[in-house]
Formats: structure tokens, C-alpha cells, sequence
């Protein structure tokens, strides 16, 4: 079986190279065995596979190491797969998942996600969590990911990880979330995953879930800029919509290959 991949880069900016996922487009479900031996041989942190169907497109999301409810740069991937690759002809995009009807919209340029809000709560650090990082939070809240909330952007920069403690973790699907407000945007962040191949995730849309919420509560407005700290970067345009968040944010297709699987 022949497969087209195009890998794209998501949530970049001028000085940002974002967070890449391939895309896959299929004509039918292959076995989920299939579906993660693929993600495995890509090596990126997700891939898309999408089947296109009369009036919404299909939409799975693989790791390396397990399938995810929900995740936003490669949305944003598959999202601007269809619009340049594919010649999706509607710049309205209904992808069906597991998170529900999710719909991106694409208007000045940008993709913009039409995401459920996560708003976590105020809850307590695990000690096994504790152990794990270079430095303590001010507080902390929870939803499907712990948010650590920091004093200043040079604590979330400068948190390390001890991966051989973090990785006793279980948090299957979700992670562990650093923010704080943000120098030169509203709020920044950096997010890993325990037990996982990659341990740092360059852009994570499916946080910002949470984060928005938050941000958006604490610093008294709706439109938010936010950028994710990574070694790659990422930027995203944010908006607080009740029980919805929109994440805005533009990708790049750089390279596209066949594979034979």
C-alpha cells in the first residue's frame, strides 16, 4: 500500500518553527496496530490521518506510543493539508474525532481551531511530580493536564526535567504543563509528557485548552497572544469563548514523500 505523507510544520511564526505532524489522508481505517506502526516510523510528535467524506472529514491523532483525544497542531496540519495539498474546496473544515465536531476555519491568512475548554482547577502537586522538576510552582491546577503555574517567564524556561522520575508518571493521554505570564505576549508555557518518545512537545494546541481559560480569567480579557517555549517555539492567537477557545495560528508544508506500508 502506497501512502502520501506531507509533513507540516504548525503554529510557526517568523522566528517560531512550531510543532511538526505529518498527514496521512486514507480511504478507509486501517488496523490501529497499522495506524501506530506508521506514527512510530514517522518520529514527530503526531500524525494526522483523515479520511474525507461528503460534508466532514475524519480525523485520528497518533503519537509514537498511543492514539490522543484531542491535539491542535496537527488539526492545524491536517487543516492546512486539506486547503494546499488536497484542494479542499471549503474554508470551513468540520473534522469528525474523538473530542467531537471540531471545525477550523481559515480567514486572513490563518487557521483558526474551534476547541472545547478544559478549565481546570486548583488542586495539589503530586510528590512524584515534585521530585521530577528543577523548580516548584506558585500553584497548581488540573484538568486533563496538571498546569504549573510559575512566578516568571525565566522559571518556565529554565525548569529541567529529571526524565528517569518523570517518566514513573502515568498520565496517560495527558502531561504536565508549565506557564506563566509572558514578557513580550499574555502568557507562555512548556509541556512534557511522561513515558513518551518525545518527552518535550514543541506546540501543544490541546493545552492551550486549559491555559486560555486561565489566562484569560486572571488577566481580565478574551484576546490573548501566547508563545510556547520550546526549543522550536511556537506561536498562538488565543480566544476565550465560554465553553469554547479558538486558537489561531499558520503552518508550512516542507517536505512530502510516499511510503509503503
Amino acid at each position: 500500500m502506497d501512502l502520501d505523507i506531507f509533513h507540516i510544520d504548525a503554529f510557526i511564526g517568523e522566528s517560531f518553527r512550531g510543532s511538526t505532524a505529518c498527514v496521512i489522508a486514507l480511504d478507509k481505517w486501517l488496523p490501529d496496530k497499522t495506524l501506530l506502526n506508521i506514527s512510530k516510523k514517522n518520529v514527530v510528535p503526531e500524525t494526522a490521518f483523515i479520511i474525507i467524506k461528503k460534508d466532514k472529514v475524519l480525523l485520528r491523532w497518533f503519537t509514537p506510543d498511543i492514539e490522543m483525544d484531542l491535539c491542535g497542531h496537527a488539526t492545524l496540519a491536517a487543516a492546512h493539508c486539506l486547503k494546499t495539498e488536497l484542494k479542499y474546496n471549503s474554508d470551513k473544515i468540520v473534522f469528525d474525532t474523538l473530542s467531537g465536531e471540531l471545525q477550523v476555519v481559515v480567514k486572513n491568512n490563518l487557521y483558526w481551531l474551534n476547541f472545547p475548554s478544559r478549565n481546570p482547577i486548583e488542586t495539589t502537586l503530586p510528590e512524584i511530580i515534585k521530585n521530577a522538576i528543577s523548580i516548584q510552582p506558585k500553584f497548581v491546577l488540573k484538568s486533563r493536564d496538571y498546569i504549573l503555574v510559575y512566578q516568571s517567564e525565566a522559571d518556565v524556561k529554565n525548569i529541567k526535567i529529571n526524565q528517569s522520575v518523570f517518566d514513573e508518571i502515568n498520565l496517560d493521554p495527558g502531561g504536565v504543563c508549565v506557564t506563566s505570564h509572558g514578557n513580550s505576549c499574555d502568557f507562555v508555557s512548556r509541556f512534557f509528557t511522561p513515558q513518551s518518545s518525545i518527552l518535550e512537545d514543541p506546540v501543544t494546541g490541546s493545552a492551550h485548552c486549559s491555559l486560555i481559560p486561565y489566562w484569560s480569567g486572571v488577566l481580565k480579557k478574551n484576546n490573548l497572544k501566547a508563545q510556547q517555549l520550546s526549543k522550536r517555539g511556537g506561536l498562538l492567537v488565543c480566544e476565550n469563548k465560554g465553553s469554547r477557545v479558538i486558537l489561531g495560528g499558520s503552518a508550512n508544508v516542507f517536505l512530502r514523500e510516499s511510503i509503503n506500508f
